[in-house]
């Protein structure tokens, strides 16, 4: 009997073959959707994937996805997003400032608007298409996976009835965090502030106003483009904020070997690092060039996927820099080359960098600060010298170094001099090389690989139709029940009304001894 029981808990969870609908985000947030997808694919469920007109990674045809073309725009274009990241690395150019971080949040403002704008028109589009809202209905999938960096997915599921789950680290207004678990100020960072959660009285002040100010711009540059939309196919009951936190799973993509410790919800399951694998061999021409390093061994760069390239000073920095360096270098880059660049930098379009970052002559990691990039380091155990430029960049960067597993240079102030002593310093001070490849130990030193774990909870939701005991029902509260303000003015009105009555008792008993005393005088 034993020996029955112990084969059953062997055995793993069946699922029958599901239908997922997928509304992903382009760019480098599709990289990691791909590697869900794939994942699901290769255990027999069957992927559906919106496109949209704007697409540009997102290819149409896949053998992993049967496509769902659809004649809307999600905002979210190659020229839109070049433009704008153009816009943002010229600002940041001009060093830190107050008024650099008033144009930049100026910038980012009207960014976000147009944005949304696009957005909220292609969700009234979709909406108004009866033909592929009836097509939806009637595939009877078993849940909708988004990134709600993206809005369309999250509102769309909630039209549809049906299970949601995110794949997260952002959402269209703010780090995921904020929208479904408590954040105090007082320890948790806003984005783009680059603090620790160890806070001073004027950091914290600080964070406070950064707070105050990204709850402005939800208010006037976000949600009035959503209230008509919400008005006329949800009612009053439901609004823009809201319907984010109704989803059955967050499937956050860090973890606190990366992320600073915070609070967090029965819903959230951490999987940073799910797109991390073992190195595979590389192609024998590019292996012939890393074994040709000898023992000073390799420097790989990238600046992810949406910086194909740089403007042309700050190019030739880097160029220089690396052409002083005993080391071979390659550089993912598709601008101009510089005159500069050196016999030992060989410069790629594109470059496997999950298999590069896991061959042993690999000694720096030179990047932007994407988390996909950082996640990778990681696992590999590359120390990194971080390069940020834009968007959130910063604050993962300053959290690998306050970890001690890299260091930072702001590109506003380098020059061939102090990147070089960047280099020099990572390469040469043993400690970044030990502090990552700890960090790379408590990474893996997990009962699950990180996208079983997620591929895991994604079937829970299929086999249960759903995740809503897991759920809390925080969203349905007003704020002022949700942070108890409600109760603090009753309680409050009850102590002033015990005060009260207790003053008067006493001002009646302080006139009656009074009037006893006159009495007997």
């Amino acid at each position: 009997m034993t020996g029955g029981f112990f084969l059953i808990w062997l055995c793993p969870v069946v699922v029958r073959s599901g239908k997922v609908l997928v509304l992903p985000v382009d760019g480098s947030h599709w990289v990691n959707m791909k590697v869900i997808i794939e994942e699901l694919h290769s255990r027999g469920h069957q992927i559906f994937v919106v496109r949209q007109t704007d697409n540009w990674y997102i290819t149409e045809s896949s053998p992993f996805y049967t496509s769902i073309n659809t004649d809307t725009e999600s905002g979210f274009d190659e020229d839109f997003i070049k433009s704008f990241v153009t816009e943002l690395l010229k600002i940041q150019r001009e060093g830190k400032s107050v008024w650099t971080r008033i144009k930049l949040e100026m910038e980012q403002a009207q960014k976000v608007s147009e944005f949304h704008i696009k957005s909220a028109k292609g969700l009234e589009k979709t909406f108004e298409s009866k033909e592929l809202i009836q097509s939806m209905q009637d595939a009877n999938y078993d849940l909708v996976l988004t990134d709600p960096a993206l809005p369309m997915g999250v509102i769309l599921a909630h039209y549809l009835k049906l299970p949601l789950v995110f794949n997260v680290r952002w959402t269209s207004h703010g780090e995921g965090h904020f929208a479904i678990a408590p954040s105090p100020l007082s320890y948790i960072p806003m984005t783009g502030t680059e603090m620790s959660d160890k806070m001073s009285f004027i950091q914290r002040v600080l964070n406070v106003m950064i707070f105050a100010l990204n709850e402005y711009q939800i208010m006037w540059h976000i949600l009035p483009y959503y209230e008509a939309l919400f008005t006329k196919y949800f009612g009053s009951d439901l609004d823009y904020l809201s319907v984010f936190q109704t989803a059955d799973l967050w499937l956050m993509r860090v973890d606190f070997v990366f992320e600073f410790p915070r609070p967090t919800m029965p819903n959230v399951v951490y999987m940073g690092g799910f797109q991390c694998k073992p190195a595979k061999p590389l192609p024998e021409d590019l292996e012939e060039y890393v074994q040709s390093s000898g023992e000073q061994g390799v420097i790989i760069m990238s600046l992810g996927t949406l910086i194909g390239d740089l403007p042309h000073d700050l190019a030739e920095v880097i160029a220089g820099t690396f052409a002083k360096l005993p080391q071979k270098v390659i550089w993912k880059y598709k601008g101009v080359r510089p005159a500069n660049l050196g016999n030992n930098t060989l410069v790629v379009d594109w470059m496997p960098q999950n298999d590069l970052l896991g061959h042993p002559k690999i000694k720096l990691f030179v990047a932007h600060g994407g988390t996909n990039g950082i996640q990778e380091a990681i696992y590999h155990g590359v120390p990194i010298l971080g390069l940020p430029l834009i968007f959130d960049q910063h604050d993962n960067l300053l959290r690998i170094e306050m970890r001690g597993a890299g260091k930072n240079i702001q590109i506003s102030t380098m020059t061939e001099d102090t990147f070089l002593q960047g280099i020099q310093e990572v390469l040469t001070e043993p400690s970044y090389r030990m502090n990552m490849q700890r960090l790379s130990r408590l990474h893996r030193d997990q009962p699950m690989k990180p996208l079983d774990q997620a591929i895991w909870w994604i079937e829970f939701v299929m086999r249960n139709r759903g995740a809503a005991h897991l759920r809390t029902e925080s969203y349905r509260l007003p704020w002022y029940s949700y942070h108890c303000v409600d109760v603090m003015l009753f309680l409050g009105g009850a102590m002033l009304v015990i005060f009260g009555v207790f003053a008067a008792l006493l001002k009646c008993l302080w006139r009656l001894c009074l009037k006893n005393k006159k009495k007997r005088e």
